[in-house]
């Protein structure tokens, strides 16, 4: 990565590996739970979670995002392996655009709208940071009160948790 990328992202790889750490434990027979009504399935979130490392790859090969004019979501997947396949070829994109990135690219702004509304425009670099990682480290805790609430273990992301005592 160029030193700019390694100074705002240095800790990327690790809350990848944290993301797909959460993934290996998504419950299959529980996709279709929700812990409010107003709240994503358990299949919905783990799908969203998924989607943190293309949003990456997004804003770093195109200038703008219109969310209005996104296709209709595929079903997400029904496995452990359906997701981390998702997730997989998700990061390696990812990560492939990042080494292909520029200082000049990642101080470009990028925007997203809602047809003709600007939804947010920022640097690429502020996106990545606060619009992607934070973004999926967010999704990530939602999925761990999930897992909690329908007694998965919890993998540790910054040390061990209290199932792995």
């Amino acid at each position: 990565m160029i030193p700019t990328l390694q100074l705002a992202l240095g800790d990327l790889s690790h809350e990848l590996a944290n993301s797909r750490r959460m993934l290996e434990r998504v419950p299959a027979e529980q996709l279709a739970w929700r812990p409010h009504a107003k709240s994503f399935t358990l299949g919905q979130l783990a799908d969203h979670l998924c989607d943190m490392p293309m949003y990456g790859t997004i804003t770093l090969t195109t200038a703008t995002l219109d969310f209005a004019a996104l296709p209709p979501r595929d079903p997400h997947p029904e496995t452990v392996d359906g997701f981390l396949a998702k997730w997989d070829g998700r990061v390696a994109a990812y990560r492939e655009a990042l080494e292909a990135a520029t200082d000049a690219q990642l101080q470009e702004n990028w925007t997203a709208t809602m047809g003709e509304r600007v939804v947010m425009a920022m640097p690429r670099l502020a996106m990545l940071r606060g619009m992607v990682m934070n973004h999926m480290i967010h999704h990530r805790a939602q999925l761990s009160i999930y897992y909690r609430l329908l007694d998965v273990p919890l993998p540790g992301m910054y040390g061990p948790t209290a199932d792995e005592r």
